[in-house]
């Protein structure tokens, strides 16, 4: 069985055989909620992709320390699957970003489509934004990830056709009417992520991306791609999309995954 992970802030790792002092919500749940004892395993991550694993010596209501036993760095896979998600009602864009972060994705962006229902007004963007953080935080926990997915800014349709536009990026825009498959891409040898450092794959919202957004995204270098016969919702078809390539370039063969 995986061990329990625990964050920590950035350079607070520091090497085997010694005992770092953990504070705060993290302490406070591996001591009161998930009552680990002394003597117990636990892993350390910093999100940015080092690993600690350590002995629980000793903890309190909001402290614990751990012994280091050993670290490790995982660096970070390329391309870079990054998702653009667009907002959603009922939660459903947080439930995609929820599972994309267990399937590995690298970065998101929370995407501001013509026909989104909801929207970020001003006095509720940072805290919306947020929650999208701590949706991926606690995603990132359970799936036992060293290095965390990044949440990008809130995207207009402008913004986001600019991200599909930099070099060495291959865009996938999902439609139900394209014509090329996602899964045939995938099986080609000269598939049109071949050579790219990452990849954005565009999710619309429940009401479909409309015809000027898909003009604008395409016409920045995105491709329009479909995923099969059925009609997704918008909250499974970044994910059901993830998984096609996280297994097309190699990211859950043997150990690399």
């Amino acid at each position: 069985m995986s061990l329990p992970v625990f964050k920590v802030g950035p350079g607070e790792l520091p090497g085997p055989g010694d005992v770092v002092t953990v504070t705060g919500p993290e302490a406070r749940h591996a001591v009161t909620v998930r009552r680990l004892a002394p003597g117990e395993r636990l892993e350390l991550v910093d999100g940015s992709g080092t690993r600690a694993v350590g002995e629980l010596l000793s903890g309190t209501k909001d402290s614990m320390e751990v012994r280091v036993t050993g670290v490790v760095s995982e660096p970070a896979r390329r391309p870079r699957l990054v998702l653009a998600q667009a907002l959603a009602k009922g939660d459903r864009d947080l439930l995609a970003v929820e599972t994309a972060t267990e399937l590995g994705v690298d970065a998101v962006v929370p995407w501001q489509a013509q026909r989104s229902i909801v929207r970020w007004k001003q006095e509720r963007a940072a805290k919306s934004h947020e929650k999208w953080v701590s949706t991926v935080a606690a995603a990132a926990k359970q799936s036992r990830r060293a290095l965390w997915p990044e949440v990008l800014p809130l995207a207009g349709t402008p913004e986001l056709a600019a991200v599909l536009g930099q070099p060495a990026t291959a865009g996938l825009v999902l439609h139900e009417e394209a014509t090329a498959s996602l899964a045939d891409l995938a099986g080609q040898g000269d598939a049109p992520w071949a050579d790219a450092e990452r990849i954005v794959l565009v999710v619309g919202p429940e009401g479909g991306i409309g015809p000027d957004e898909l003009q604008a995204l395409t016409g920045a270098g995105g491709r329009a791609v479909r995923l099969g016969p059925e009609v997704l919702r918008s909250s499974t078809a970044g994910p059901a999309a993830l998984a096609v390539l996280s297994a097309a370039l190699g990211r859950w063969a043997g150990t690399t995954g």
